[in-house]
């Protein structure tokens, strides 16, 4: 036991040792001025740095995309659909949009229409509480469809099929502001999500303040920290070739402070991913994104 709550504390103390530099300092901004501001194929301007959100209450002086945090390569890809890996998966999505599955015969297109038109916006104000008064994420929503109007099978919240179609949808609001609502019926899931957002997990005792806001543009084990917003998501990380999700990113944070983490599509995800979405509201949705 002494052996354990000692290596626990070595561990705290090494992780918090990581994190160097000025807390709140701006990015670190490549000088090649072609990358420096994020325009997606020369006609879609992202808004990647915009004054924090007045229920904030000062936590941060401005808010920041979590493209400003990469290299110059890795912006890059960004600019350009065909550079973007991503992309390979956004039109795996749109394909499954206009396939018919399930009893009723129909697909995603038949109840609303072209994606480009149907879905812009959707992305910019997910998640949100549904009629009956859910908070559910863009998952939650997809399966709703697929189950209830489809009679097909819902997608596996983590699996190919539903991060495809996340990321189709996503990139159809792409240059507009997101703008979770957090009052009204989300006041309450967003009260919870900012508490969890706050708590510390795990042995390590971190919080998902304790890198991105506290030390959001300081490095751990070589990772630049960013701000953490969720506007870029779905992610392609170059690391493990492949799309991420929200959850999956939250999931591996938690589990990374070793605590056992929530489940992916669980309440109390849905719930932060509320809260942390309203910490980017301002800034562009553009995913799926590209990070390391």
């Amino acid at each position: 036991m002494t052996f354990r709550v000692n290596m626990a504390a070595s561990l705290a103390t090494a992780a918090l040792i990581a994190f160097t530099g000025a807390a709140t300092a701006e990015p670190n901004i490549d000088p090649n001025p072609d990358v420096t501001e994020l325009v997606i194929n020369g006609d879609i301007p992202i808004t990647i740095r915009a004054p924090a959100p007045d229920h904030l209450d000062g936590a941060l002086p401005e808010i920041y995309s979590g493209w400003l945090y990469r290299d110059a390569s890795t912006r890059q890809m960004e600019t350009d659909d065909f550079e973007n890996p991503a992309m390979t998966f956004v039109d795996e999505g749109l394909a499954a949009w206009d396939a018919v599955d399930g009893s009723e015969g129909k697909s995603c297109a038949d109840c609303h229409g072209d994606i480009a038109e149907g879905m812009a916006g959707v992305r910019a104000v997910m998640p949100k509480v549904n009629e009956a008064g859910a908070l559910w994420s863009m998952e939650d929503y997809i399966n709703d469809c697929r189950v209830n109007r489809m009679g097909a099978e819902p997608y596996e919240w983590d699996k190919s099929p539903m991060k495809n179609m996340t990321a189709a949808i996503s990139a159809q609001s792409r240059g507009m502001p997101v703008n979770v609502a957090i009052d009204g019926p989300a006041a309450e899931f967003w009260e919870r999500g900012k508490e969890m957002y706050y708590t510390r997990f795990g042995n390590l005792q971190l919080s998902c303040a304790s890198c991105h806001q506290e030390n959001n543009n300081n490095f751990i084990r070589g990772d630049h920290l960013s701000q953490g917003q969720t506007n870029g998501f779905p992610v392609y990380r170059l690391k493990q070739s492949a799309l991420v999700s929200i959850h999956n990113r939250f999931y591996g944070c938690v589990r990374d402070t070793q605590a056992e983490s929530f489940a992916k599509g669980g309440q109390e995800f849905r719930e932060l991913e509320l809260y942390v979405a309203s910490r980017g509201n301002g800034l562009s949705v553009e995913g799926p994104s590209v990070r390391p």
